[in-house]
């Protein structure tokens, strides 16, 4: 019975809702005619007459003060719209309609799916959405101690946010720890020293573990946090490098005999790994480029498995350093594959090397006249390749935004992978002659075959809506923020500008000519009033008096 009952309630409310979603209109002139007819015991005219005697006794004083209040009430909108906007990315009254007054009108609500499409297709996509929203090591990142640290010296500003420093955090406790550190007293340090949030604190627990042992894990925190040169942090790293070898070696005979064993001889080979790469970015800044270059080829030869530290864009940049441009060639054929994840490095890399062979002689003037040949053809859709991967960079490599220093962590295809690529790369593009030029000739062009990049991709997925989010949380916040794509001024923001500059231009034109002012609103008041009594009286010549005599008498 109860079922029954709530069934009934919800075909009801389903009835009328329809009814208002459809009828409106229908209800709406059905009061109007009712409002017609019983104008006569409603007093409708008399009161009309009453209000129109009342507004004529008003001096332009109060239409000064009405419209200037509205401009002010309006104005204040504005502002409090526009800061919304700013700091949320949305219209505050269009978020107030849309959550709670579209439910009530029968709205149907998007953003909450159903049970069988969250079982079906839409986990796909939001899996999709979770793994293009991942934030990424930057395989580049810069020393701290020797580098940010130096920065803030300078300018006072810190260019890493706690958010980034705490994903460094999170790393180096999966890569430098396991948990069988509580048996040796250095490793049980670290491990404190690595979930430490003060600087100091984690640089004194480093000192402390190496008068006990030595810790390689030690010498890696101080010589990215304490050191503050290149040439002091390759020095730790070299004693790193000795003490990590000799646990690697001892961990590799004994991994087989247990998961314990397992887990420290993988810890020890991450040890190994970042101490040796980082050991080859120190040649890389020193300008030991060839050095640099072999020493990242013997690690990914040895340790080809380990692709989670991109190991390979730190030696496209080292090669191109070198141009060697057919071992670039070389390395991107074997890593620009459309099974593995793209990165901005793979992208314009491969989209440089394109324009090499004809940036030097391209003109726009010129293939306006004869067309594009086919390397050019090629180049073009190269650099639209990149662009559609990544829209933040062109305009650091165009220098047409400032660069900062890059952050720890890069969201691909977002702001901050652009600043961590043209942070380095910049040089390689301004090398190649033409290359900039080719760059900005042709890079706006990709827009428009991507005219939707939030529902449809060309080359690869739609443009993912997470990454203005999460870029603002990875970069400092004197930084501004590229958003693509650029978001639109909601319909409200412009409504009350316009009100706003509306009403303040009516109440200065009643203030400085009144009497002008009063008949405008005069004559704007009859016209605005015309057809509505051209339709009543032509309504009160077609019925006959007898049946308005009988509906006012009812």
């Amino acid at each position: 019975m109860a079922e029954a009952g709530t069934g009934f309630l919800e075909q009801l409310k389903s009835c009328i809702v329809w009814s208002w979603t459809y009828l409106w209109t229908l209800w709406f002139f059905i009061m109007l005619f009712l409002v017609y007819i019983l104008r006569v015991p409603l007093k409708i005219n008399d009161n009309l007459t009453t209000v129109s005697m009342f507004l004529n006794t008003l001096t332009p004083k109060f239409y000064v003060a009405l419209t200037g209040t509205s401009s002010l009430i309006s104005g204040l909108i504005l502002i409090f719209e526009w800061w919304y906007f700013r700091k949320y990315g949305t219209s505050f009254i269009e978020q107030v309609s849309v959550s709670h007054l579209r439910p009530l009108l029968g709205g149907v609500d998007n953003s909450a799916p159903s049970a069988a499409s969250a079982a079906g297709g839409d986990s796909d996509s939001n899996r999709q959405s979770v793994s293009e929203c991942k934030v990424w090591r930057n395989p580049l990142n810069l020393f701290r101690g020797a580098e940010y640290n130096r920065y803030t010296w300078v300018t006072g500003r810190e260019p890493l946010t706690y958010y980034d420093m705490n994903l460094s955090a999170q790393d180096h406790q999966t890569f430098f720890t396991c948990d069988t550190d509580h048996l040796r007293p250095a490793d049980a340090i670290m491990q404190k020293a690595w979930r430490e949030r003060n600087p100091q604190a984690r640089i004194s627990a480093a000192h402390e573990a190496l008068e006990l042992n030595e810790c390689a894990t030690a010498y890696i925190l101080l010589a990215e946090e304490e050191a503050t040169t290149i040439v002091e942090a390759e020095k730790l790293f070299k004693q790193a490098l000795k003490a990590g070898e000799g646990c690697y070696r001892r961990s590799q005979q004994l991994q087989h005999h247990g998961a314990q064993y397992e887990a420290q001889h993988r810890r020890d080979t991450n040890v190994l790994v970042y101490i040796k790469r980082r050991l080859a970015m120190c040649a890389r800044k020193l300008g030991r480029t060839r050095e640099a270059v072999k020493m990242m080829r013997d690690l990914m030869k040895e340790f080809p498995l380990l692709s989670m530290f991109n190991i390979h864009e730190n030696l496209l940049e080292a090669l191109l350093e070198l141009q060697a441009y057919a071992d670039v060639q070389a390395v991107l054929a074997k890593y620009d594959d459309i099974s593995l994840p793209k990165s901005a490095t793979i992208c314009y890399t491969a989209a440089l090397l394109k324009a090499r062979a004809v940036s030097d002689k391209f003109s726009p003037e010129a293939a306006s006249r004869r067309g594009l040949s086919t390397a050019e053809m090629n180049a073009v859709e190269a650099i639209h390749r990149a662009v559609e991967f990544n829209p933040h960079v062109p305009k650091y490599l165009l220098e047409m935004k400032s660069l900062i220093l890059p952050p720890e962590h890069i969201l691909k295809r977002g702001d901050s992978e652009a600043i961590a690529y043209a942070f380095f790369h910049l040089q390689h593009w301004k090398r190649v002659e033409g290359a900039l030029n080719l760059l900005h000739c042709t890079w706006e062009g990709t827009f428009r075959m991507i005219p939707y990049p939030l529902e449809k991709g060309h080359l690869f997925y739609p443009y993912p809506i997470c990454t203005e989010t999460a870029d603002r949380e990875l970069l400092p916040s004197f930084h501004e923020v590229s958003v693509y794509p650029k978001k639109e001024l909601p319909f409200f923001i412009l409504f009350t500008a316009g009100l706003c500059s509306f009403t303040a231009m009516l109440a200065l034109l009643t203030h400085q000519f009144p009497e002008l002012m009063g008949v405008f609103a005069k004559a704007f008041l009859s016209t605005l009033f015309a057809p509505l009594n051209f339709v009543m009286e032509k309504v009160e010549s077609i019925l006959p008096s007898s049946l308005w005599h009988q509906l006012t008498r009812i």
